[in-house]
């Protein structure tokens, strides 16, 4: 499963019930787009930033890093197509990792819904 930036952020504040889901697999994909969501929003908060950078910093040692690559810009390129017709057009960074959760056939974990608008992707929710 991959990691959506919500979910990140629900993990390092103690959600217990995505410590459930999250316990259902060996190993959890972490994209470098969450990685830089993550980021900047720990330079944009004062207080508890170092507890929240050094817990960041073990979440991402114990994940496989995911990095777009050409695969993944064909897949991003077929999923904004796809939600374009749809009408239903998601922020981007959501459509690079919704490119890498389908280009590696992993689940995306999120309470973001609109991943659900995507055909050949399943959302876990908590």
């Amino acid at each position: 499963m991959i990691l959506d930036t919500n979910a990140v952020s629900a993990l390092l504040s103690g959600e217990a019930a995505l410590g459930q889901i999250l316990r259902t697999a060996d190993r959890h994909h972490l994209p470098l787009p969450v990685i830089a969501e993550y980021q900047f929003g720990l330079l944009s908060v004062r207080r508890g930033r170092r507890r929240s950078a050094s817990l960041f910093r073990r979440l991402e040692a114990d994940s496989i890093i995911v990095f777009p690559d050409r695969e993944t810009a064909d897949v991003y390129a077929t999923i904004r197509h796809e939600l374009r017709q749809k009408g239903k057009p998601i922020p981007e960074n959501d459509l690079w990792i919704a490119a890498l959760a389908r280009q590696h056939a992993l689940d995306i974990v999120s309470n973001d819904s609109h991943f659900d608008f995507i055909d050949q992707l399943r959302r876990i929710g908590w």
